[in-house]
């Protein structure tokens, strides 16, 4: 059975709405939550970049039973994969076994923050795997002693751990991180609806795993408003993962993005209020073969209104076509 999620955008909302929003998805019925990493947003007109881990742990307080995720993490630069680690089995003990842990390799956007430069793609991908190494040799307990080509720990032990240790995604866009993500991670990622990135992971080892995607929307009663406003905050999004990891701040992401119109981005986003544009836009990823599927709202304000059109008419719509 295909799962329907909702994402805490950090890139568009405050930390206090982004918990109340995540509160009132779990009212409305959606079965997952995720939540973004970031230290800017794309595009200065979204206007916010919370820190992420504490607005989750204000979110596994004000929420009883709908799962909590980070799309995603990069343990490489900004963070040191032994503080993920920490973080993971702290957000796990707090939401009491709910929370799962998705890792990437990241974005220039917001790792460049702490100064060493940005690393070629494979390089960063060499990096994600041994920080996923770390992670898991903390989460198992025990002391770590760790000297590898990037990272080194010293004598590191989780004091507080969980009974469960939260499962870990991989975020996979091409050959290496599917196989990265079917040897090390227990559930896939991504944001294309592309079967060939699945039958990849498959092949390294994540044959029965679950697989998780995302897509945009934008709900509005005027869709001509809801186009606007994809346009204004979204258009980043057409520039692909390959682009999109390179830019360094909201002002190149403006840049790359000036010339993209608001019809090219109403192809790709559903807007307005018709259920079945927004079935039409998710129905690629449940035919490629993803077993959960999270929802952005476009658009930090309008939350509320598309949580509550989620709740009568588009959730049941959805679990309609996935059936």
């Amino acid at each position: 059975m295909v799962r329907f999620g909702y994402t805490m955008m950090t890139e568009q909302a405050g930390p206090r709405e982004l918990v109340e929003h995540v509160a009132a998805a779990e009212r409305a019925g959606f079965d997952f939550s995720v939540t973004s990493d970031h230290y800017f947003p794309w595009l200065a007109s979204q206007g916010h970049a919370p820190y992420a881990w504490s607005v989750l742990g204000a979110a596994a307080q004000a929420t009883t039973t709908i799962p909590l995720m980070t799309y995603v993490t990069c343990p490489t630069i900004r963070y040191h994969p032994a503080v993920v680690a920490q973080k993971a089995a702290t957000m796990q003990l707090l939401s009491d076994g709910r929370f799962r842990l998705g890792l990437g390799s990241g974005e220039n956007l917001n790792e460049h923050v702490v100064g060493p430069g940005w690393p070629a793609a494979h390089v960063r991908l060499a990096m994600l795997e041994e920080g996923v190494g770390i992670i898991r040799d903390l989460l198992d307990g025990g002391s770590v002693n760790h000297h590898g080509q990037y990272f080194d720990v010293e004598n590191a032990k989780l004091w507080d751990l969980p009974d469960e240790p939260p499962p870990i995604g991989i975020a996979v866009s091409g050959k290496r991180s599917c196989e990265l993500a079917g040897r090390y991670a227990d559930l896939a990622i991504a944001v294309d609806p592309e079967r060939e990135l699945l039958e990849s992971f498959d092949r390294a080892g994540g044959v029965g795993k679950p697989r998780v995607g995302q897509l945009a929307v934008c709900h509005d009663t005027d869709r001509e408003a809801a186009v606007r406003r994809a346009h204004d905050q979204f258009r980043w999004s057409v520039g692909g993962w390959q682009v999109n990891a390179e830019l360094p701040g909201p002002s190149a992401f403006d840049q790359a993005s000036r010339y993209v119109r608001p019809e090219d981005i109403a192809k790709s986003i559903p807007c307005g209020d018709d259920p079945d544009d927004f079935v039409d836009a998710v129905r690629p990823f449940v035919e490629a073969g993803f077993t959960e599927i999270a929802l952005i709202q476009v658009g930090g304000s309008h939350q509320h209104s598309f949580i509550d059109w989620s709740e009568t008419t588009l959730l049941p719509a959805l679990r309609g076509m996935a059936a």
